[in-house]
């Protein structure tokens, strides 16, 4: 594997690639990398000739109070984790070489629309930095195939809604949630649950299949459905929920009784771990 760190060697790398005729992939992370990321560059290998893996723990994307400063960096692990699956280049850009002009910079941003609700509602720059770190990233890597994993379901849809509107020539590809034995998806932040609050975590999940189900079976009555399942979750031991909703899968929108394709969004709160969880559900 080669750990490149300068985006003139990475270009020179990735030409070479394409004058021989070969398909590039590419999964953007944050680091920390746990069994569902590696899934995600599995996908990509097996879709593409040559991966390319970027960690870059992205500061534009984290709000004044989040947990940049704190967020997990775990460089060894991750490089050896990757090593492990013959990625072909692991990118880590120093914030210097992501951002030569500092922060205040041109910003891609995806209309209020999808952007606006749920994880935006609280979050109102969040996207702003993603979007545009993704798009930079694709500009810079220059793949044909990038991988994302449905887990950040209203993330996936901001950057599928980015690369259809500025025609970038890349196929976005998403990947299905990987959860542990008990359900539980996975994510870096489950590190942040106690012993007690991990085998808790599991009923969200839960929760939101039962949901499914009940939709899937013709009940309707959304409203009821989430407000229930929110009353679980507390009396399971939650500590706050942000939200539980069942959205049009492509607008992120309340859904409504004639939408079609739905995914239910949740964000539940445990402890220190602020855990994200979501079902689709095609009638």
């Amino acid at each position: 594997m080669n750990t490149i760190e300068s985006l003139s060697e990475l270009r020179s790398v990735v030409k070479a690639w394409k004058l021989s005729g070969l398909i590039v992939g590419f999964v953007p992370t944050m680091g920390n990398l746990h069994a569902g990321h590696l899934s995600l560059v599995e996908l990509a290998k097996q879709r593409c000739d040559k991966v390319v893996v970027s960690v870059f723990v992205n500061p534009m994307q984290f709000g004044p109070d989040e947990d940049f400063d704190s967020y997990p960096r775990t460089f060894q692990a991750d490089s050896e984790k990757l090593a492990s699956l013959s990625v072909d280049v692991l990118y880590v850009p120093s914030v210097a070489e992501m951002y030569p002009n500092g922060l205040e910079q041109s910003v891609v941003s995806v209309p209020p629309a999808l952007t606006g609700l749920l994880e935006g509602a609280s979050r109102p720059s969040h996207f702003d930095g993603v979007s545009t770190i993704v798009c930079k990233l694709f500009n810079m890597v220059q793949a044909d195939v990038s991988v994302f994993g449905k887990k950040d379901y209203q993330q996936l849809r901001v950057i599928q809604q980015m690369v259809q509107d500025l025609n970038i020539p890349i196929e976005v590809v998403a990947a299905p949630i990987v959860r542990d034995v008990d359900g539980l998806a996975l994510s870096s932040r489950n590190q942040y649950l106690s012993k007690t609050e991990r085998a808790i975590a599991p009923k969200l999940s839960v929760v939101l299949q039962d949901i499914a189900l009940a939709i899937e079976s013709g009940n309707q009555s959304f409203t009821v459905l989430t407000d229930v399942a929110t009353q679980r979750l507390l009396d399971e031991g939650f500590d706050l929920v942000d939200y539980i909703q069942v959205c049009d899968s492509i607008t992120l929108q309340a859904a409504e009784s004639a939408s079609q394709s739905l995914v239910i969004l949740a964000v539940a709160r445990l402890g220190n771990a602020r855990l994200l969880d979501n079902r689709e559900v095609e009638l």
